[in-house]
Formats: structure tokens, C-alpha cells, sequence
């Protein structure tokens, strides 16, 4: 990556980190850092891209203005025994797909391998996209965001089980004795289908 690409990439990082932090500042001093952090990410890209900073502000609406949807990002693993890998979600006390929201600045695969080894301690590669869906379609119950729901493939390369702020427990799990799913993050029929990807190798990834 060139040297100011890699600084664009920073600047919009430090911008999402800031527009996120004005949308849940729980007070105007929390805001009014957030504030300035936008501005100098703003102020930042100006320089870079030799643009004036009110053109670069205008690029980016506030959170409350068109809302696009949320990116869900799960981590898909089986062990050599065909079982599946889940985190027991501190949320709800019920087992997900490790993974959570995308993030400025990481691919869906770097999202994948990150929330896999937050949230259970171990090292990853991705392998391949198994589905992108419209979660509205798979009978998760409702939720404040419209969201897809990417589910990648991937392959543990190191590490040992460990949880993490969000997560209570970290195990390996066949078909037939799943425990009782956080439903907002995963559904049964989606794990159903992350089995045929594994009995079918071949198989082309999947799309609403």
C-alpha cells in the first residue's frame, strides 16, 4: 500500500471511530471530542487529496441522514470431526457464529479472522464466502438495523480457546446437538446451510 493511501485509509478510520462516538456520546464533552477528532480526520483527507475541507465534509452525511445497512460478518469453522464452531454470546447467555458488525479500514475476511480471534483466542486464515443474506429473510427476530449477513469460511492456524469481554464460553458442536442459538446473531437454518458447504465443497456461495 502507498505511503498516502495508507494515511487515507487511517483518516477514514479515525472518521468512522469519531462519527460512531458522536452518535452514542452520552454527554456534550464526549461529543465535543468526537467533534474535533472528525475534523481532524476531515482536515486530514483535505490535505492529502489536496481538496478544500469543506468539499471533503460534505462527502459524509450525518448518521441521522440516509441510512444504508449494517454489514453482520461471521467467522464459519469446522474441526475434523464435522463440528461446528460457537461462542456463548454474555449478551443473551445463547451460542452465535463468532463475528459481529464490518469495520472501516478491514476486508470482510481481515473482519472474520478479527472477531474470531477476539472472541475465541484462536489464529485463522480465511478460505472462501459462503452467503451473503438479507437477515430480514432468515427468521432472526426484528432488529433495529437492516442488515447482511456475510458468512466466510475459514481455517484455524494456531491458538488456544479463550473468551473474551463479550463472550462466556468457546466450544465445538455437531448438527444434531447445537445449544440453544442467539437467534438476533445466528439461526439453525443458517447453520444448516454452512453444513451443506462443508458435505459439498463445490458448492457456489449463496445470495439473496
Amino acid at each position: 500500500m502507498k505511503p498516502q493511501t495508507d494515511l487515507l485509509s487511517i483518516a477514514d478510520r479515525i472518521r468512522a471511530i469519531a462519527r460512531n462516538g458522536q452518535f452514542y456520546a452520552l454527554n456534550e464533552y464526549d461529543r465535543e471530542r468526537y467533534d474535533e477528532l472528525l475534523d481532524l480526520s476531515n482536515r486530514l483527507t483535505a490535505t492529502l487529496t489536496a481538496t478544500e475541507i469543506e468539499t471533503v465534509a460534505a462527502c459524509y452525511t450525518p448518521a441521522t441522514d440516509y441510512v444504508t445497512p449494517k454489514v453482520d460478518i461471521r467467522a464459519v469453522v469446522f474441526d475434523d470431526n464435522e463440528r461446528i464452531l460457537l461462542v456463548r454470546e454474555r449478551a443473551d447467555g445463547k451460542w452465535s457464529l463468532p463475528g459481529g458488525w464490518g469495520d472501516i479500514g478491514f476486508s470482510p475476511g481481515e473482519v472474520a479472522i478479527k472477531e474470531l480471534r477476539e472472541e475465541t483466542g484462536y489464529e485463522a486464515i480465511p478460505l472462501r464466502l459462503l452467503a451473503i443474506l438479507d437477515m430480514c429473510r432468515h427468521n432472526h427476530p426484528p432488529a433495529p438495523h437492516y442488515t447482511y449477513k456475510i458468512f466466510i469460511r475459514c481455517h484455524i492456524t494456531g491458538g488456544t480457546p479463550q473468551t473474551a469481554f463479550d463472550t462466556l464460553e468457546v466450544g465445538f458442536f455437531t448438527l444434531d446437538s447445537l445449544p440453544a442459538l442467539s437467534t438476533e446473531r445466528v439461526t439453525f437454518e443458517e447453520i444448516e446451510l454452512m453444513y451443506e458447504f462443508l458435505h459439498n465443497p463445490q458448492k457456489e456461495a449463496v445470495t439473496d
